[in-house]
């Protein structure tokens, strides 16, 4: 039987390839276009998880300095860099999801985050951050697949 820390290990892996290869059906030109009303893209919500995940367990469980935490944000809004294609945003979620895996597998999910800039207040355990994963990565999986069938009718 897989222990807790691998059941979350594999849940934020499927939700993280789900919504990758839902976003793999669109074209280029699709992934840089919002298809719903509060403006987001495709291409921004893959960018906005590797920061997710970065922000959650690097910066906040284990404390780590990071130099924009909210890299994902301007102006009050997702955004990418006109460099940054569905294959680098990729690469990139996929490299934060093995990060996430030496992280989570390498502690115990009682284990606390130090004080510091990410939470306020008392510091959270890993399993309530690895349950808020999860269910941001579930909301997003959703919103994925409405994504696509707005996009191609599939």
């Amino acid at each position: 039987m897989p222990s807790r820390q691998a059941l979350f290990v594999g849940y934020l892996d499927y939700f993280r390839s789900t919504i990758i290869d839902r976003f793999g059906t669109l074209s280029p030109a699709e992934l840089s276009l919002s298809h719903v009303k509060s403006g987001w893209t495709p291409l921004e919500l893959l960018k906005h998880l590797a920061f997710v995940e970065r922000r959650w367990l690097e910066w906040g469980f284990l404390g780590l300095s990071m130099a924009e935490p909210w890299g994902d944000w301007r102006d009050d809004r997702w955004h990418v860099e006109e460099e940054e294609s569905f294959e680098v945003l990729v690469g990139a979620l996929n490299a934060q999801g093995r990060r996430t895996s030496e992280i989570v597998l390498g502690h115990d999910l009682h284990d606390v985050s130090p004080p510091g800039p990410r939470f306020k207040g008392e510091p959270p355990s890993l399993e309530r951050i690895l349950f808020h994963l999860l269910q941001e990565y579930a909301r997003h999986a959703g919103h994925a697949d409405i994504v696509v069938e707005q996009a191609t009718g599939a």
